[in-house]
């Protein structure tokens, strides 16, 4: 039968009340208001304490908890008491996340112990469990101050495995895009809610327009592109916060077990256990079928090769379905879900023609876009208002490095359409400070030695050391200006048949208590292993040299006059790569090794700051 929600027990006797109250004061008929193409705080729509809250399941097409039904998704909705009172129907902002429900504890040994060698197999790690938090009806009030008095229902959900819904966390798995998926078929009308997990009382969301916007911060940012990657009807717009766009670029890097800054030794199946705050019951099929038979079999941290297990969580691979608005946002020096994650999903989306717009900032994880670019993206794709936003010139929004989060610099495009790539070369001295130079070197090669106790900051900060070879461009007489993917091509050779690869991009001198934007420019780490291929490896003939080619994350930033750009090569990065024993040996062939930096002005404007 189908559920009122007039009747319903969920509601509190004091938001019934509310509704008494209102309707014997109510003479006009609240709507949302706009001006100058945004959505604008409605008064009728502030009171929190007339917020209708309540919660429900909706039922999906998948089942992966294994008890043979569908797997139903738990959602909470606040909207405001006109949408019962006044039979208004507004647009949804939906948030969905597998954190809402609490997360494990830290614990000594969940991580995977980084002092392995090299294609070694680290000891089995421990597997803390989730102690599930929260009450009914309210999921999560992220959200809910910045758009219900705007005239917008927020809904928020947990994701599989996760707090009061069914299922089991997969980590980027099918499940994750199919759940979001059901709760947004539900709001248009498509899809089935009830009251209760195990029940067959219906809920109906009568107050949808059915015009649904998405938005969230790291995995609650994933997870609107999981979405929109079904092509699912209804989803009209997304703001990803720094997203994770594909767990092979979480997790690895060119070939490299890799872990994301701040959390040495995480893999996919260290996040599983993190999450899995579902129901107790369930916990060991999941992890039986989920997290040591799937992800132990897929994700492969001997090799770090990419391969089926990989692409399938990989959003690239997803998106000809896709047809939601884009607003990307992330920050360039967010060294957890780095820079590329936005950029490849931007970069995509725009070539297929969606209307598209990003927005950088200078610092770490996280960061939202101002509130006006959101207010403008949703007034537009949500509520229909002709604001001109998918219209404007300029695709870019790129926060310069003394700037307020709030005050973008606006651009045409990113990377800045006025940046072309200049090739530099390595000339001798790299213990030392070897040259970094649009000429070409006359000296051979020169060799460093891997050691994993020293930090990369260690070595960029020391005028001579063997285990790093650094080159440095003349003292910049003018800024420069950097907008895009420097690329790298290093000829190397190994004393081992297998050998990590870091290079960082440093501003010089090395500024202790510096801005986050002072020291490291860009950053990355490759396998020489996966010289040919990333989903082949081939053991290192020692003494033999490879070619290897690789990008470093993307960036957006302005050397200032003064400082000297460092390339950096050196083997084991201690806060990302796995630790083996020191002593192997790179020999870096400085006449085949380039630098590609991509230079607003070009070459022009790379030898204006250098001469």
């Amino acid at each position: 039968m189908t559920f009122s929600l007039k009747l319903s027990p969920i509601l509190s006797f004091a938001v019934l009340f509310s509704f008494i109250g209102y309707s014997q004061n109510s003479t006009e008929k609240a709507t949302p208001i706009f001006k100058d193409g945004e959505a604008q705080i409605v008064e009728a729509f502030s009171n929190s304490e007339k917020w209708i809250r309540h919660d429900l399941w909706v039922e999906t097409e998948f089942d992966t908890d294994g008890d043979g039904e569908p797997d139903r998704m738990h959602v909470a909705v606040t909207r405001p008491e006109q949408t019962e009172t006044e039979d208004l129907k507004l647009p949804v902002i939906y948030v969905s996340s597998p954190y809402f429900a609490g997360v494990a504890a830290d614990a000594p040994g969940t991580m995977w112990d980084v002092n392995v060698e090299l294609g070694g197999t680290a000891k089995e790690r421990f597997h803390p469990e989730v102690t599930r938090r929260g009450q009914r009806p309210i999921i999560s009030n992220s959200h809910i101050t910045k758009w219900v008095p705007r005239g917008y229902i927020v809904v928020h959900s947990s994701s599989p495995g996760t707090g009061l819904s069914d299922g089991a966390p997969t980590i980027g798995g099918k499940n994750e895009s199919l759940a979001p998926k059901a709760v947004i078929d539900w709001l248009c009308g498509r899809a089935k809610g009830y009251t209760e997990r195990e029940g067959n009382d219906e809920v109906i969301a009568y107050w949808s327009t059915g015009k649904i916007g998405m938005t969230g911060t790291s995995y609650n940012g994933t997870l609107p592109l999981a979405a929109a990657t079904t092509g699912v009807e209804g989803l009209e717009a997304i703001i990803p916060i720094a997203p994770n766009t594909s767990y092979y670029h979480y997790y690895r890097s060119n070939g490299l077990v890799r872990s994301p800054g701040g959390y040495l030794g995480e893999d996919i199946d260290v996040l599983y256990d993190f999450v899995h705050s579902g129901k107790e019951e369930n916990r060991a099929y999941n992890n039986k079928t989920v997290r040591d038979t799937e992800m132990k079999n897929g994700m492969d941290r001997e090799t770090g090769d990419y391969n089926e297990f990989w692409s399938g969580r990989d959003y690239l691979n997803q998106m000809d379905k896709m047809k939601a608005a884009l607003l990307m946002s992330h920050g360039f020096n967010d060294w957890n879900v780095m820079p590329e994650h936005s950029y490849r999903i931007y970069k995509a989306a725009k070539e297929k023609g969606l209307p598209t717009q990003i927005y950088y900032h200078q610092l770490g994880h996280g960061g939202p876009p101002p509130m006006s670019m959101m207010n403008r993206w949703f007034t537009k794709y949500l509520h229909g208002i002709n604001n001109g936003v998918e219209k404007e010139e300029n695709k870019a929004y790129i926060v310069r490095e003394q700037d307020d989060t709030q005050e973008p610099t606006a651009y045409k495009d990113y990377p800045n359409p006025d940046a072309s790539n200049v090739t530099l070369n390595l000339t001798a001295g790299g213990v030392m400070y070897g040259g970094l130079t649009l000429n070409s070197s006359s000296v051979k090669s020169e060799t460093l030695s891997d050691d994993a106790t020293i930090s990369g900051r260690e070595l960029a900060k020391v005028a001579y050391s063997k285990n790093r070879l650094l080159y440095v461009t003349p003292k910049l007489k003018d800024h420069l200006h950097i907008s895009g993917v420097p690329k790298v091509s290093i000829t190397l050779s190994s004393n081992h048949e297998s050998a990590n690869l870091s290079v960082w991009l440093v501003s010089l001198p090395w500024q202790e208590g510096g801005k986050i934007t002072d020291n490291i420019i860009t950053r990355g780490w490759a396998d020489p292993k996966n010289y040919k291929s990333l989903t082949k490896e081939e053991d290192l003939e020692p003494g033999k040299f490879y070619t290897v080619n690789f990008d470093l994350q993307p960036d957006d930033q302005i050397i200032k006059a003064g400082q000297q750009i460092g390339f950096m090569i050196f083997s084991s990065d201690k806060e990302f790569t796995l630790h083996p024993k020191a002593g192997t040996k790179l020999t870096v062939q400085l006449d085949e090794t380039t630098l590609t930096l991509p230079v607003v002005g070009g070459k022009d404007a790379f030898m204006r700051a250098t001469n």
